[in-house]
């Protein structure tokens, strides 16, 4: 945390620091001052900082929650699940894809009445990908049971937190929270806020968590989840309705009691000049403290105008929106998502639901889409959305009851010029590569450097990686040894992003992006439409295709599950994934891959953390147990080791199906490492056999490169101390760290020497 003064008193009786902060690390430390039990995380962008911020905390020592990294946010949400079922405090943040990914938890956690806390930086839904802040999240989780607070400031997400938590407790709801706020606008901004002092405050205030019934009672053996069939259900239903208006009625008084303490005053509904107000404006979040700028504009104009924003939209201030618009003629409500096909923005048909109840109000209401994607709003949009609400008051008519505000539709006559010519089978495929079966091994024959340079790139140059990235020199090395025609289908990740930025691509041949959870699935259903449309005749047979997945980023552990399902499968595609040791696209988290003791921004070094706590994943070794036809490893300093093995994964999986390879890619900026001393550095991790190289041939394993024999073997220190994220190993300290990763190095390598003798393992 940056450096703190202590406030002047306020209305509160308890000390308080002022600071310069924004949204995320607001969250982390008003996490740290309610001193959670467990938080259950994975990492997304724009809510990654909240994580990062709690871990660097935890490195220094100033806290110890329990700190769980979940191989996705399906699994982070049953972490916290199973965390609540024991009666623990939990916290949870997550955004965009993240929150529908794990909205299968989202009902069951309501449902069992299990309260916990969950941070939402909103974010654009792909696809297709944007991670810009909108509502468009938080929108699909309006039925899940779910109170959602709203938080158009920093200074908001820390008290709206402190309040959920008492909130989401109390013996007559019992219910789990949302705290949202804008994604990149309140997230990342700072803003001046203020905090106590004495974290003891919060904690006092919040009191120590009473569940009755929790799944670590002897005494008292519970059910948790139990199958229900009518009319069990529509009672359970009824009762978390219950508990929902019970949160109504409480919340207010939740406000006021924290005002007292706090010296900030919130209510179910932030107003602004609404006193004699004609004409209204309904936003939520940071659009609001902008549209206050236009509201006094307009005022200096004699227009009688006012401006509305729900702290809570579940359960929705139904009561106060009728109230504070009992004499307006004219409101637009803004709704930065579209429920498409209904004609209103989900707050639109809430406003205008809870008006409609209410027999004695005229107000003509408009409904507007804005803000998708991350799209600025300006007082000048504000003014624009008054001029056609003041029209309707003028008027007596809505014009346009709904539209979009803001959007370009463009021209339907334009047509997308190609800029550069297709690959032709013909061009990919000089006939260079020629695998040869010789003493029972695979070799490669033809390998001609000049003319393999000579092959034009699959991936083109002016993408926007990183100087230094690995990724592209390894997949366009990979990629000299396959032949043809070839689809790809890359996740969620760096190689993805910087390579596909509208209305730009660097990529000469058929690519397709889907999430990390589900890349697996998505190209075996292309893989399988292919040959079912071969065999239909309605696609040339000709054309012979091999598809290519490729994942990386920390990718594969979301999407391992579907990888898995993919393999067993057995469609016949190569499933390609670049290892960088982290989540290196939403800024350098720690992934399963992530080594022992490697420092990332989610496993911090301090007194409290010396990076991750626990081995890295083998992938290679997963996917090899599914029996497969033929798993490999490569990296860029063994270039003809790596063309060699992408030739054999074509013919592989053209022939035998599902084919796996991981490549270990250099990140310089994740690593810390300088750029020109890369190749050096994975060679490294070669020959101190943490990355070994090898090939598993329809079960039989073969060590490719042997560094043992060749005189070239160094311990594991010799490649740490390369490494910036590892520098804090070479200290003496850490050398139980050192030997702890040695001794599981080796015990890799001496199973892996084994399987290269015997056939049999």
């Amino acid at each position: 945390m940056s450096s703190t003064k202590t406030a002047k008193k306020k209305a509160g009786p308890f000390p308080q620091k002022v600071d310069l902060q924004d949204g995320n690390l607001m969250a982390a430390i008003s996490a740290l001052h309610i001193d959670y039990d467990v938080v259950g995380y994975y990492p997304i962008t724009p809510s990654t900082q909240v994580a990062e911020g709690l871990d660097a905390m935890k490195a220094q020592g100033l806290h110890n929650i329990t700190m769980i990294p979940g191989d996705g946010e399906h699994g982070a949400a049953g972490i916290c699940f199973g965390a609540t079922a024991g009666g623990a405090r939990v916290f949870n943040v997550t955004s965009a894809n993240g929150l529908l990914f794990a909205m299968e938890q989202l009902p069951v956690q309501a449902g069992s009445r299990f309260p916990m806390v969950l941070d939402i930086a909103t974010r654009s839904v792909s696809g297709p990908l944007d991670i810009k802040g909108d509502h468009s999240d938080i929108m699909m989780a309006l039925n899940t049971g779910w109170i959602m607070l709203m938080a158009k400031d920093p200074q908001m997400v820390y008290d709206l937190n402190v309040i959920a938590v008492k909130l989401g407790e109390h013996p007559d709801v019992r219910l789990p929270v949302i705290v949202a706020y804008d994604g990149f606008f309140t997230s990342h901004q700072k803003r001046r806020v203020h905090y106590f002092e004495d974290p003891q405050v919060v904690r006092d205030w919040v009191g120590v968590k009473v569940q009755e019934n929790h799944a670590l009672d002897p005494n008292n053996p519970v059910t948790i989840g139990p199958y229900m069939n009518e009319p069990d259900l529509i009672n359970n239903k009824k009762q978390l309705s219950i508990a929902m208006e019970n949160a109504y009625r409480i919340l207010p008084g939740l406000y006021k009691e924290y005002g007292k303490m706090s010296g900030r005053d919130y209510s179910m509904l932030e107003s602004y000049r609404m006193e004699d107000a004609e004409t209204a404006l309904f936003v939520m979040n940071s659009a609001y403290d902008t549209a206050r700028i236009a509201v006094d504009q307009l005022r200096e104009k004699g227009e009688k105008v006012g401006l509305v924003m729900p702290t809570v939209i579940r359960p929705f201030p139904k009561n106060e929106i009728t109230s504070v618009f009992k004499r307006t003629k004219s409101l637009l409500v803004g709704d930065r998502a579209d429920s498409y096909g209904a004609w209103n923005g989900n707050m639109a048909m809430e406003v205008k639901a809870a008006l409609k109840d209410d027999e004695e109000n005229a107000t003509k209401v408009l409904s507007r889409i804005y803000g998708l994607g991350g799209r600025d709003f300006y007082v000048e949009d504000a003014l624009e959305m008054f001029e056609d609400a003041l029209d309707t008051a003028r008027t007596g008519k809505v014009q346009v009851p709904f539209d979009y505000h803001g959007p370009n539709p463009g021209k339907s006559d334009v047509k997308m010029e190609r800029v550069v010519d297709p690959l032709t089978k013909e061009r990919t495929s000089p006939g260079l590569l020629k695998l040869e079966e010789k003493e029972e091994k695979v070799l490669l024959k033809g390998f001609n450097k000049r003319k393999l340079a000579d092959m034009p790139k699959r991936i083109l140059p002016g993408h926007g990686a990183c100087p230094g990235c690995g990724i592209f020199p390894s997949l366009n090395t990979f990629l000299k040894g396959i032949e043809g025609n070839i689809v790809t289908l890359f996740h969620t990740g760096c190689a993805m992003v910087v390579t596909t930025g509208y209305p730009f691509s660097s990529h000469r041949t058929t690519y397709i992006h889907n999430l990390f959870q589900n890349g697996a699935a998505t190209m075996s259903g292309l893989v399988e439409a292919y040959h079912t449309l071969v065999k239909r005749g309605r696609l040339p047979g000709d054309e012979d295709f091999t598809f290519i997945m490729v994942t990386g980023d920390g990718g594969h552990d979301i999407g391992q599950g579907p990888s898995i399902g993919a393999a067993v499968r057995g469609h016949k595609m190569i499933l390609l994934e670049y290892d960088n040791e982290a989540y290196m696209n939403t800024g350098t988290q720690l992934s399963f891959t992530t080594p022992l003791g490697h420092q990332t921004s989610t496993s911090g070094v301090g007194p409290g953390g010396q990076g991750k706590a626990f081995h890295h994943k083998d992938t290679a070794q997963i996917m090899a147990a599914c029996h497969i036809p033929y798993v490999f490893t490569a990296v860029e300093s063994q270039p003809r080791d790596m063309i060699r093995k992408a030739a054999i994964a074509q013919k592989k999986a053209g022939e035998d199906g599902f084919v796996f390879g991981k490549i270990l890619s250099i990140c310089p900026l994740g690593w810390r490492t300088v750029e020109k001393d890369s190749v050096d550095i994975i060679q490294k991790s070669v020959d101190c056999c943490f990355f070994p190289l090898y090939e598993v041939d329809k079960g039989i394993t073969t060590i490719t490169y042997d560094p043992e024999e060749k005189g070239k073997k160094i311990p594991t220190f010799e490649w740490l101390k390369t490494m910036g994220k590892t520098r804090h190993l070479v200290k003496e300290e850490n050398a139980d760290i050192v030997e702890e990763f040695q001794k599981e190095v080796d015990r890799r390598w001496l199973r892996l020497k084994a399987m290269h003798n015997d056939p049999l393992l």
